[in-house]
């Protein structure tokens, strides 16, 4: 290690390692230091159950790796990354045995909703038309766009309540449920305003790109970025954790992929006063629960085509979804939580051993919850798939406060770097965005826009913004 850097960037995260690339590749020297035996932050596998089942730790599915500009942009497919797309981005079981589907096509999608078919494609056909135009205002911070009628189009729906949207637009509960499931990956209660924007977001991504797994696990998103950092002349350091500022070697600029709670602790000394005080007031959202399961077959849904999907939806209507993602808001927890699931193995035979399989679900809870909500998750997938427990071979608990303790980032469980709230979503964690109150201090992880999910653009940002203000480039 050397005595001196241009930038070091705290955290291996995807934002943190996207930070660093950024700066490499305009020829700084950068050494990003983790604390972790593994890069990845939120990209992590692991035999979390048995020998020879592969496991994601946390993010499972990445529509937004795929769609990233900065992704796009880096050869990770010669540094080992490969994608699998599945026939199907998402199902979501109803009961009685029937399934709603996304498909690729707008229009296949629509015939499968019956009389809100025409809705759907009404919704969803000119912003999937116009995503590659879309993706560059809506993953980057606030700012005058490129395509202003095109994002005005999108706005119109976006800064709606899911629920209202939902109840405006379809008529028929397989199409609201669809919508409502979509929607609930933003983390709050879906009769807040923007949640129609997750709904959309996720929707449009689903028809112009699809929602892909990393063949092996996501393991190798961080792989492929560790390698291509290196190839660029930058270095990570891991087993190596950062408790303030002062320990680290000189350099003219200091980038964290740390959320404002992990900032104050190492950095607070650095910082003016009034700056910690809004650090201070950053909220952070609801936590997750988590299982990981090895199975010994695939799941028995009772719908067959799930199987034709990596990601399900478990949550019935569109009503039972809004009290399970209500309740995680006020501090409760519900019997039938809505349950977000993947089934790698049934695309990637890498994940397990011959004939055997596995599977990752979680539901919402309240930050810093002690619930074990183990029972009404299997209850779920019992529900749309009877015979399930019988094929569990063993299983990884992992609540909110064991994922904390796995990534400090995790506050509570809270996965998506801070509640986006409509105060939080564009101006996250302060006005400053990447910025800090210290001229060589910069915030790069999912607390800084465009928020959560793996893209590295909140990294990217981060870093163009110290290229700009030190290295005038």
């Amino acid at each position: 290690m050397r005595t001196k850097y241009d930038a070091i960037v705290v955290g291996s995260g995807p934002n943190g390692l996207a930070a660093a690339i950024t700066l490499a590749r305009a020829g700084c020297s950068v050494v990003v230091f983790e604390a972790a035996e593994t890069a990845g932050g939120g990209t992590r596998s692991a035999a979390l159950t048995l020998a020879g089942f592969t496991h994601d730790v946390c993010s499972a599915v990445h529509p937004l790796a795929l769609a990233s500009p900065f992704f796009a942009a880096l050869p990770l497919a010669e540094h080992g990354l490969n994608w699998v797309q599945p026939p199907a981005p998402l199902a979501h079981p109803l009961d009685g045995g029937k399934v709603v589907m996304v498909e690729r096509s707008v229009q296949q999608t629509a015939d499968r909703l019956g009389n809100d078919g025409r809705a759907y494609r009404t919704l969803m056909e000119p912003l999937a038309a116009n995503w590659n135009d879309l993706c560059k205002s809506l993953l980057g911070p606030l700012r005058f766009p490129s395509h202003p009628l095109k994002l005005a189009r999108f706005g119109l729906h976006a800064f709606r309540s899911a629920h209202g949207l939902a109840r405006s637009l379809f008529k028929q509960e397989p199409a609201r449920a669809l919508f409502a499931g979509m929607a609930a990956h933003s983390v709050l209660p879906l009769e807040s305003p923007v949640t129609a924007a997750f709904g959309l977001i996720l929707g449009i991504t689903a028809h112009a790109i699809g929602w892909p797994i990393p063949h092996g696990g996501s393991q190798k998103i961080a792989d492929s970025l560790v390698d291509c950092l290196s190839s660029a002349g930058g270095e990570v350091i891991l087993n190596c954790e950062v408790t303030s500022l002062d320990e680290l070697p000189s350099s003219r600029v200091v980038l964290c992929d740390l959320t404002p709670r992990q900032v104050l602790r190492i950095a607070g000394n650095h910082l003016t006063t009034s700056y910690r005080r809004r650090l201070e007031r950053y909220r952070y959202g609801p936590g997750v629960f988590k299982l990981d399961w090895a199975l010994g077959g695939p799941i028995p849904w009772q719908a067959p085509e799930c199987r034709r999907a990596a990601t399900l939806h478990l949550g019935g209507t569109l009503e039972e979804i809004a009290v399970s993602e209500r309740a995680a808001w006020e501090g409760r927890h519900v019997q039938r939580p809505f349950v977000l699931l993947a089934q790698p193995s049934l695309l990637d035979p890498t994940r397990a051993p011959n004939g055997k399989h596995t599977a990752w679900a979680y539901c919402h809870v309240p930050n810093g919850s002690k619930e074990d909500m183990t029972a009404p998750i299997e209850a779920q997938v019992e529900r749309f798939a009877p015979g399930f427990k019988e094929l569990v071979l063993a299983r990884s608990v992992l609540g909110p406060t064991e994922l904390e303790r796995h990534n400090s980032n995790l506050v509570g469980g809270d996965i998506s770097g801070g509640a986006n709230s409509l105060g939080q979503l564009f101006t996250r964690p302060t006005l400053r965005l990447y910025r800090t109150s210290s001229p060589k201090l910069y915030l790069c992880s999912a607390s800084t826009p465009p928020g959560g999910g793996v893209h590295g653009m909140c990294g990217y940002y981060a870093a163009q913004a110290a290229l700009k203000d030190h290295f005038g480039r």
